[in-house]
């Protein structure tokens, strides 16, 4: 019973945190509403004459706006800049016809969200990225919709991206996987295949063509853009580009442009400057589109500076690309655009008509577009804008207003607009948010006194927890049928803006069953202030600080220190040697395991010239460091010696241990450096590209194998003899010569921790298969530490002991024929470093709480190509697996050199594993508690700073990394306390009796 008393309290503490992050979070992620409507005309108002009859737009995945740059930033590199050559090269010979622009790209920089934003003209949303890898069809107006609507003929090739947006829009279409990063040439080979038979067609099969090149992208996934796979491919692009130059015809308009950038090491999906700034190449081979810039008036051009660049640029949103195109092709320009159209492409005489003409259709379209989203559903998010948006409209319908001020009054209406849409889509509901806070923090407090009980009944938890149960699931039904009531009362009447009988449901269950929780158990208000870990405190608040969230790599092994400091400084005063030796040098190998930890650091934008990527071998190369490479093996091969010597301390270094440590975990561990050791080898180009599809299949059967052999047989090998105990028999003669017989029993006193620590290593090994080379011994590290820790928490559990004996006037509870005593309780305190070490290993394996961290490599260990099931878990493992292993660990804390003597608590006897039980639970609602209040702290943070500059780069990452950390750890908690605790308490009891 146990087993299910202890599980439900955690699945309930759980449930808990996942209706507060449910409500929070759909008061603060919303998405746009994307409305039906279309543009159309009878009377050909909303179109131009077409100054070309066709158009070829050509997508260069990540096509950074430097790699065209005719001034490239400084110092340029050899591999990406001044190779893309062509482009500056016509624009240059040809001002009238080739223009080129840096294009803001708005975040999130992510393919799909580009391909909405290139095709509608309207803003994605933050939250839209989770879609990035299913995304639906796009059912709002669209330029590819327009097309079919003038009965133009469509063809596409490439990225099948565009194939799940528009799945039935294409007269031709020739898809290619889009997420096999490791293939840098199949997709651009199979466009170069199609597009030029078509251009040389002589019937012209198409009217609109669009090609989306991958292998830029794919090669700064994979080895970043400062490598010579880089600058291959990019003189491939040039020379296609030549080419389609070449074959252009007279009334085709060529349009190249990159959806996105890439950051320093060609990854992308934030909203850095690099990932933002992405190239834009418009060019006519014979008709010129423009007379020059030089007339324009200065105040409907701006320009900005590429990080570095000796010159500033001419920059555009890229969403005006969307109303351009429209119009040049004579077509009316989508519902929902938001763009502007591009001065210059419209400025054919120096009267400037056809850009009043262009912008005259963009203001209407636009106005038309902000009144139908105001008298939608949505319509109340544009209230505080409106009066200025009708105001910037006045102004372009003022009477006697001077020519080039009146075209200056329209691109600002249109810009105003996107300025308040790009603010709106940021719309929050204080309600929910409030609802979702209030419920986060009752689930800490009610936590808190769920763990206060447990703690104060000591070894009559169980009888405790059994009466206590039946009370928080009453106080559920009870609070599900209150939030049902409190619908059908108030719902209709517009008191709950935002919410619908589930959300009224999922808050008021848990509300009250969490005011139960606290009702039966009131943790004391002096005794938990005074208890309450000042690091734990302090870590929450740091997320009020946008300094604080982006240097938290290096907050956390401050904490950590800090939060061990007490244990060491207790070494210097242990009443005796061995204890004293034994704290201070085990505390000084964590110290010392956590500075190697701090090592390895990738760097966010924010931290700017204060922080150098070690990680990697540079800022730019995705590669493993050198002396990575010459270590890597030797860490695998003295990881499992390392935790056999921690083993040996308590004599459980024997029974399943002797054959898993070596024989399960060590060959996991080299199978998985070798596929990362392979993939480096690949990268790199060491054997050649003939190597390439042998070194592919090879390390994808590595993983898989190692996946297998750990996950697999190792896991059955732990199901079934799961103790590191070896039993030896012996019979004694005494001086009456009788004989007696001896049980020695290795192992005993570590009993439960030993036998948990092989279950714990099974998971290490999935995570450390997942993890780059770097990472892997970061892992190493990590677990040294922990079992260091867990060694001088065992001394002072001993010491703590030796004090109480003292204190309580019992010195014979000393003697080593005392019969057995309980061992000192488990302290809140005790959980705190296991907590910090997890983030500690999550910041030093590479990640940052910023989308570009997410290490893609590891989507394509157990297949070649992307496979959302095994890729999303592979992805996962490699993220936050480390914040996980923390998580599975920290029951460690209760089962670490705990023998399984039953011992006598009054008249009552105690199981032999009932303290260690109750343990494990307050192990992991204690937690539970810690990576509650972290995600408490980020959620106010996010509430409170929703209107702060850097919400979205900052504040709310940050916030769904906690989220994601409080889930996997939770679930780590209940797969430790369900399977693991369980299957190692049912064991021991096994052998030593009930």
């Amino acid at each position: 019973m146990a087993f299910s008393k202890g599980l439900g309290l955690l699945c309930f503490v759980f449930i808990i945190h996942l209706a507060g992050v449910y409500l929070f979070t759909n008061g603060f992620l919303l998405t746009r509403l994307s409305l039906p409507d279309f543009t159309s005309c009878s009377d050909d108002s909303c179109t131009l004459r077409p100054t070309h009859q066709r158009a070829i737009l050509l997508i260069v995945d990540a096509l950074r706006f430097d790699f065209i740059a005719p001034d490239p930033p400084i110092p340029a590199s050899p591999f990406h800049h001044n190779i893309l050559t062509l482009p500056r090269e016509l624009t240059a010979a040809k001002p009238r016809n080739s223009f080129l622009f840096n294009a803001y790209s708005d975040p999130p920089t992510a393919t799909l969200q580009r391909i909405k934003a290139l095709t509608t003209g309207s803003l994605p949303t933050f939250v839209d990225i989770g879609n990035n890898f299913g995304g639906s069809s796009i059912a709002e107006d669209s330029i590819i919709k327009q097309l079919g609507i003038a009965g133009r003929k469509t063809a596409f090739m490439g990225d099948d991206t565009w194939m799940s947006v528009f799945p039935d829009s294409w007269n031709r279409s020739f898809p290619y996987d889009s997420f096999n990063v490791e293939d840098l040439h199949t997709v651009d080979e199979g466009v170069i295949e199609h597009l030029f038979p078509l251009m040389q067609d002589p019937t012209k099969p198409f009217d609109f063509l669009i090609g989306h090149f991958l292998g830029v992208d794919h090669v700064g996934h994979r080895v970043g853009p400062d490598h010579p796979s880089m600058k291959n491919k990019l003189q491939q692009m040039n020379r296609v580009l030549t080419q389609v130059v070449e074959h252009l015809d007279d009334d085709t308009l060529l349009v190249v442009l990159g959806d996105h950038g890439m950051d320093r090491t060609g990854d992308h999906g934030g909203d850095g400057t690099l990932e933002t700034s992405s190239a834009l190449w418009v060019y006519s081979k014979s008709t010129e589109i423009s007379i020059g810039p030089s007339t324009i008036p200065s105040g409907l051009l701006q320009f900005t500076t590429f990080p570095n660049s000796p010159h500033s640029h001419r920059q555009i949103q890229q969403i005006d690309i969307v109303p351009t195109l429209s119009l040049l092709l004579g077509l009316p320009i989508p519902f929902n655009n938001l763009g502007t159209v591009i001065p210059e492409l419209f400025w054919r005489d120096e009267d400037g008509i056809g850009l009043s003409k262009a912008l005259q259709i963009n203001v209407e379209q636009v106005k038309s577009y902000l009144h139908a989203y105001r008298s939608s559903s949505s319509g109340g998010e544009l209230d505080d804008s409106w009066e200025k948006l009708n105001s910037a409209y006045t102004a372009t319908q003022a009477e006697n207003l001077a020519f080039e001020k009146r075209l200056m009054a329209m691109s600002n209406y249109t810009r105003v607009a996107l300025a308040a849409c790009r603010s709106i889509w940021a719309q929050f509901n204080p309600f929910l948010m409030g609802l979702g806070l209030t419920l986060l923090a009752l689930g800490i407090v009610a936590t808190c006194a769920a763990y206060s009980g447990l703690a104060v009944s000591g070894d009559n938890w169980d009888d405790w927890l059994a009466a206590q149960l039946m009370n928080y699931v009453r106080g559920a039904a009870v609070g599900s049928v209150m939030g049902l009531l409190v619908y059908l009362g108030l719902g209709e009447s517009g008191y709950l803006p935002g919410m619908d009988a589930l959300d009224c449901i999922l808050f008021f269950s848990p509300f009250v069953a969490s005011i139960a929780m606290i009702a039966i158990s009131p943790p004391p208000l002096l005794t938990s202030l005074k208890n309450t870990p000042i690091s734990l405190v302090l870590h929450a608040l740091s997320f009020l600080s946008n300094s604080f969230t982006f240097w938290e790599d290096h907050l956390v092994p401050f904490l950590l220190i800090s939060s061990i400091t007490p244990f060491a400084l207790k070494g210097f005063t242990a009443p005796s040697s061995r204890l004293r030796w034994r704290i201070l040098g085990f505390a000084t190998l964590f110290a010392v395991c956590v500075r190697l930890i701090s090592t390895s650091t990738v760097c966010r934008e924010e931290q700017g010239a204060y922080c150098h990527v070690t990680f990697y071998a540079s800022s730019s190369l995705p590669e493993p460091p050198t002396l990575v490479l010459y270590f890597i093996v030797p860490s695998c091969l003295l990881l499992p010696f390392a935790i056999t010597a921690f083993l040996r301390v308590s004599k459980s270094h024997v029974g399943l241990a002797k054959i898993f440590l070596p024989g399960i975990l060590m060959p996991g561990l080299l199978a998985g450096s070798a596929h990362w050791l392979m993939e480096w080898v690949d990268s790199t180009g060491i054997l050649g590209s003939e190597w390439t599809a042998i070194l592919r299949s090879t390390r994808t059967w590595f993983v898989r194998s190692s996946f297998a052999w750990v996950m697999g047989i190792g896991g059955f090998v732990w199901w079934s003899i799961p103790l590191c105990l070896d039993i030896i028999e012996s019979s004694t003669s005494s001086e009456t010569k009788q004989k007696r017989r001896q049980v020695t029993v290795i192992g005993y006193a570590n009993a439960f921790g030993s036998s948990y620590l092989l279950f714990y290593m099974i998971f290490f090994a999935a995570v450390y298969i997942t993890t780059q080379l770097t990472g892997q011994l970061i892992l190493a590290f990590s677990a040294v530490a922990l079992l260091a820790y867990l060694e001088v928490l065992d001394s002072i559990r001993d010491v703590r002991a030796m004090d109480e004996a003292l204190s309580a006037s019992r010195p014979s509870a000393l003697l080593k024929d005392a019969p057995p005593q309980r061992s000192p309780p488990l302290r809140f305190t005790d959980i705190i470093p296991v907590a910090l070490l997890g983030l500690h290993a999550f910041y030093g394996t590479g990640h940052q709480s910023t989308i570009s961290s997410i290490q893609w490599k590891s989507a394509f260990l157990l297949t070649p190509t992307m496979q959302i099931t095994l890729s999303g878990i592979t992805v996962v493992l490699n993220s936050v697996g480390p914040v996980a292993l923390a998580g599975l660990a920290v029951p460690l804390v209760a089962l670490w050199n705990r023998s399984p003597a039953a011992t006598q608590e009054q008249t009552k006897p105690v199981k032999v594993d009932t303290q260690i039980q109750g343990e494990s639970i307050l192990a992991c609602l204690g937690m539970m508690i810690y990576f509650a209040t972290l995600l408490l702290g980020t959620a106010v943070s996010a509430a409170i700073l929703r209107r702060h500059l850097m919400v979205w780069k900052v504040f709310a990452p940050r916030f769904m990394l906690a989220v994601v950390e409080t889930v996997v750890v939770d679930v780590g908690l209940l797969v430790g306390f369900g399977v693991g605790v369980q299957r190692v308490s049912g064991a021991v009891r096994g052998v030593f009796g009930k």
